[in-house]
């Protein structure tokens, strides 16, 4: 069965973004304990997540939700406060939720959680500040005006069962506005365009009045007021009417306003008004894709682009006119739907960065610290599989970040420094990469101390020349760990080499800076996609290879007598700058004299640059990546192979890897001389 069709997995799907909207509440709670707002979203998530979940059969997960319900329910009413004690309680109940969910929570662990959750709610009852007795009594009872969104009777809202709930509050005067009502030949029958106004003469606190409203109450225009604060002059004067026992849902009595005379807008501009309303809502719509789906479609697109490679190259050699326009116009739509499905992948980082928030408080409760995070550049867009695949190595990241980087508090102040340590996650587009850094403003990484470690591990062999950057590089070392212990979060070496391997395993690269005393700066570069690139095609011997084009900056001729006078020591000046080069030729050992006019491509990663030399310059290239095989993956230069239009399969270069290949001959060259 497609799990898309399956009722049990769609309420999942949807009980999970509940959770993650509640945890995003529950946090932004600890930096605003007294918003309104945020307790009432928070509030409605476990509301409706307790409601699902006792409709689909979740009958545990509703049980253990009513409780923690139950406990916003007082905060919503002000009778408890939102403690800081209080909100980690109800995010550790999150995670049970969510293994209720996902079955995999243990019961006993719930019983003790409710048990502290109830401690801790009697605790703070206690701090709870006194709320304004208008507001809890609503003694002279309330005036509620409402106007449901367009579409709520599409979405199944009943105004009447609304009014029915109103009326088990107490007695009710009822008027209705039809102000808003188009022309009829622009009524759109399943729109609503009424306004109420309900007068609520008894009293009932103002919470019991909103939840009413509890699943519409943010798409819709609500005001409610004291009944008392109504001017005489504006009172309904529709006599009330009691809700009589045992027929709530009989609708009550209704006054209809209607407005004032003005002059009616023409039908067809009313009716284009309508249609213009209709389709700004439906371009809001979405649709929930399996990922699984998107990920099939991507392959397909990819077997695509190389069957329109196939197309272009035997058209080219066709003299038949028609089948080249055939071919061109199957290149465009073919390009024009592979960027439609790249865009299609492509998901906001910060989807990312919004998990670390729950990670920094959790961690700063069980260090002690006082930690800051702050998050820049969520709006850039990756792959959804670089997402996916980056979330364990950027906690590894950022919990060492925590446990190394920042100092207690009484140490940062002793330093000069703030008390709460700042953690800082940025992302930013670069060509066609990603560079997400991770940076904090701790006491930073000492060079010495890690070369010390590094020795004392046997990772290097003492007395060993190492650049700054390269000793650096040794904290990704499997088995390496500067900790004096063995904590929860670190100590046994165990993570930062899964870090590089899982970037390097993306086609990324890792660079690392530090200020002693100030911080570090770590900083992932990733391709945008795993999938379809831009490529350059390029031929070295006998053998093509394709560049990813994001990283090309030029291209130069190099002519012999320039290729003579570089033997030796590999430099070409570009622009009064020094630029080593790599002879691809030799690289590969293809055994082949370069042509007479070879060529070099310029490329960089970062600040990094260095020239390729190649025999030919084919073209550009769209590249469907294919991954290497298992006996080949652990091949340097190489990310990855591609099929090209006549069947022949072209090896995509590894440009980090090169560029490192061609700064390790530079130093090289420079310490000889």
């Amino acid at each position: 069965m497609n799990p898309s069709g399956d009722p049990i997995q769609v309420f999942r799907a949807e009980a999970r973004d509940l959770l993650e909207r509640a945890e995003a509440g529950l946090l932004d709670l600890l930096q605003r304990p007294a918003e309104r707002p945020i307790i009432d979203d928070v509030f409605r998530s476990l509301h409706t997540l307790k409601g699902s979940g006792a409709m689909f059969g979740f009958d545990a997960l509703a049980a253990f939700t009513h409780h923690c319900e139950t406990a916003f329910d007082r905060v919503r009413k002000g009778e408890v406060a939102a403690t800081g004690d209080l909100v980690s309680v109800v995010l550790e109940a999150k995670d049970h939720m969510r293994g209720l969910i996902e079955g995999g929570a243990d019961e006993a662990h719930g019983k003790a959680l409710i048990a502290r959750l109830e401690r801790e709610v009697e605790k703070a009852a206690g701090t709870s500040p006194a709320q304004p007795a208008q507001a809890e009594s609503g003694t002279h009872g309330w005036r509620v005006s409402f106007k449901l969104p367009h579409d709520a009777l599409l979405n199944g809202c009943n105004p009447l069962a609304l009014l029915a709930e109103m009326r088990e509050l107490g007695p009710c005067r009822v008027a209705v506005s039809t102000a808003e009502v188009p022309v009829l030949d622009a009524l759109a029958p399943q729109e609503c365009h009424l306004t109420w106004t309900v007068e609520i003469d008894a009293e009932c606190p103002r919470s019991a009045v909103e939840d009413v409203f509890v699943f519409i109450i943010d798409d819709m225009t609500l005001d409610i007021a004291p009944l008392g604060d109504v001017p005489a002059s504006e009172a309904l004067e529709v006599a009330p009417v009691d809700a009589a026992p045992g027929t709530p849902a009989s609708p009550p009595p209704v006054a209809t306003t209607q407005p004032a005379a003005e002059p009616v807008a023409p039908a067809t501009v009313v009716a284009a008004a309508q249609t213009s309303e209709k389709r700004n809502t439906k371009s809001d719509e979405s649709v929930r894709v399996p990922a699984e789906r998107l990920d099939e479609l991507m392959d397909r697109v990819g077997e695509l682009v190389i069957a329109q490679s196939r197309l272009s190259q035997i058209a080219a050699a066709s003299p038949n006119l028609d089948l080249r326009a055939v071919s061109e116009d199957i290149e465009r739509l073919s390009n024009e739907l592979r960027n439609t499905m790249m865009v299609l992948r492509m998901v906001p980082v910060g989807a990312l960065f919004s998990r670390f928030r729950r990670l920094v408080h959790d961690l700063s409760r069980e260090t002690g610290k006082s930690i800051e995070l702050i998050t820049d550049g969520e709006s850039t867009e990756v792959d959804k599989t670089v997402v996916e695949r980056l979330a364990d190595p950027l906690v590894h990241l950022v919990r060492n970040a925590v446990d190394h980087g920042l100092e207690t508090p009484d140490q940062r102040l002793a330093a000069g420094k703030t008390e709460a340590g700042r953690v800082c996650l940025s992302a930013r587009q670069a060509g066609g990469e990603v560079v997400i850094s991770i940076s904090d403003d701790g006491r930073g990484i000492d060079h010495k101390r890690v070369r010390e470690k590094a020795e004392a591990q046997g990772l290097v062999v003492p007395g060993a020349a190492l650049s700054e950057a390269d000793t650096l590089q040794l904290i990704f070392q499997p088995g390496f760990s500067t900790a004096a212990t063995v904590t929860s979060l670190s100590g046994r070496g165990v993570g930062m080499d899964v870090v590089k391997r899982t970037v390097e395993a993306l086609r990324g690269s890792i660079d690392v800076q530090t200020r002693v005393g100030s911080g570090s700066d770590i900083s992932l570069r990733i391709p945008l996609t795993l999938a379809i690139i831009d490529g350059l095609l390029v031929r070295v011997g006998t053998g093509r290879y394709v560049i990813p084009l994001s990283a090309v900056e030029e291209c130069l001729e190099l002519s012999p007598e320039e290729d003579l006078r570089a033997r030796g020591r590999s430099f070409l000046s570009v622009r009064d700058a020094l630029v080593p080069f790599l002879r691809l030729r030799d690289v590969f050992g293809t055994g082949t004299q370069p042509e007479r006019f070879q060529k070099v491509v310029i490329v960089s990663t970062g600040a990094e640059r260095v020239g390729l030399v190649v025999d030919q310059i084919i073209g550009d290239h769209q590249t469907v990546i294919k991954s290497m095989s298992k006996l080949h993956e652990d091949i340097a230069m190489f990310s990855g192979a591609t099929i090209l239009g006549d069947g022949a399969v072209a090896l995509i270069l590894d440009v980090p890897q090169l560029v490192a290949a061609g700064q390790e001959q530079e130093a090289q060259l420079r310490a000889a001389g």
